[in-house]
């Protein structure tokens, strides 16, 4: 076994114990360490033992064994990399001669199938999907339908419509619509690419963790504040100062000489203006979504995977509102009171995933425990709601 591994890297040093443990269990084991971010030697080696087994050396921990290849520290992957050397040795085994009390039973993995065979199901239309991951996708799956209710980008695009839809012209809906859509996905799928990235490069130092965990509580105390004291004090939303330039880009899309390729220009440039207006708003879950997927040591193939499913699953309320504005020909009110249930809602949620980055990163490699955690913090923002109700009647 080649492990390549980094020093300070606290993934690396994670995985240590474990091991040695695995090297004391299977003695036929040799582990063969090659630290590369100091060593220029080693860091041609790991380029060049990757590119044997045709992955990208781009991050470590790495570990290769029986052919295979596995990066990060998870207990699923240390479960992946245990079930590679036992059907690896127990491959070098002839049958007669296997010693039963050093090599465990041999399982559906070790007969020769893939190592990954057990873990894998087959799904219509979506292909074939790894059990392993689950909980990273399942975690993306609810963080991008809750950033999806962004006050911010639900305020700006109900203005927008509603506005819109005094045109009486439903080509003109469909193409602002549609060109607004496209210019958020893709600035925001920029934004999120350019977080992980960073994330990615500064991954060796324990304290990024840290770093975003406290993001995470200070952007879900912010949210929480505005509750109950909106927009008194700190507040991540569209400042007023900036809503005249808003209102004044949106009346020049009523223009009836723009059309086609103006009209689109011209929606392009003021949904820029307002993502670029409205980033402070909803920044939060990006960054925490790209530390937890940076955290699982994911390639770049799957990252971009789970980038397009974050996209979908964001801009589904909003494409939800477009169609019923294109079809119905009617604005959705988006009020002040909608911003603060949501914006309680998302804090809540982003003071859990900050605690538990903190106290048990663990339980988000976990779909039980990712189920905990969302469930808490909807559970706390309902009993919040509850009591503030009260709170009012009672007034």
């Amino acid at each position: 076994m080649d492990v390549f591994w980094g020093k300070n890297c606290p993934h690396c040093l994670d995985q240590k114990p474990f091991l040695s443990e695995l090297e004391e269990r299977y003695p036929q084991l040799q582990i063969r360490q090659h630290e590369v971010w100091r060593n220029r030697f080693n860091r041609e080696l790991f380029q060049l033992t990757a590119r044997e087994h045709g992955v990208d050396a781009d991050s470590v921990p790495a570990v290769f064994v029986g052919g295979k290849a596995f990066f990060g520290d998870a207990p699923f992957i240390r479960k992946q990399i245990e079930d590679a050397v036992r059907s690896f040795l127990n491959r070098k085994q002839q049958p007669d001669d296997r010693p039963a009390e050093t090599l465990a039973p041999e399982s559906q993995t070790d007969r020769g199938s893939p190592a990954n065979a057990a873990t894998t199901i087959d799904v219509p239309w979506l292909g074939t999907i790894d059990l392993v991951r689950q909980p990273l996708i399942f975690s993306t799956l609810l963080i991008a339908f809750v950033d999806g209710f962004n006050p911010c980008s639900l305020w700006v695009l109900t203005l927008l419509l509603g506005m819109v839809i005094h045109s009486g012209s439903r080509k003109r809906i469909l193409l602002v619509g549609l060109v607004f859509l496209f210019t958020t996905a893709t600035l925001y799928g920029a934004f999120v690419a350019g977080v992980f990235k960073v994330l990615s490069y500064v991954a060796y130092l324990i304290w990024v963790q840290w770093l975003v965990a406290l993001f995470a509580l200070l952007f879900g105390l912010v949210n929480v504040k505005d509750y109950f004291w909106f927009k008194k004090g700190i507040s991540f939303t569209i400042s007023d100062k900036h809503k005249p330039g808003i209102y004044q880009s949106i009346r020049g899309l009523l223009n009836p000489e723009r059309k086609g390729l103006a009209l689109a220009g011209a929606t392009f440039v003021m949904a820029s203006g307002i993502a670029l207006v409205e980033l402070p708003c909803t920044a939060g879950f990006p960054v925490i979504w790209s530390q937890l997927v940076r955290s699982q040591q994911v390639g770049t193939i799957e990252f971009l995977g789970l980038l397009l499913i974050y996209l979908l699953i964001y801009l589904s309320i909003e494409i939800a509102i477009f169609l019923a504005a294109l079809i119905t020909l009617k604005r959705q009110n988006f009020e002040e009171k909608h911003g603060q249930t949501l914006k309680l809602i998302g804090g809540m949620i982003m003071i859990a995933l900050g605690i538990v980055m903190i106290v048990a990163p663990d339980m988000m490699n976990d779909l039980t425990g990712t189920l905990i955690v969302f469930s808490a913090a909807v559970f706390a923002a309902a009993v919040i709601m509850l009591v503030q109700k009260m709170r009012t009647d009672t007034e």
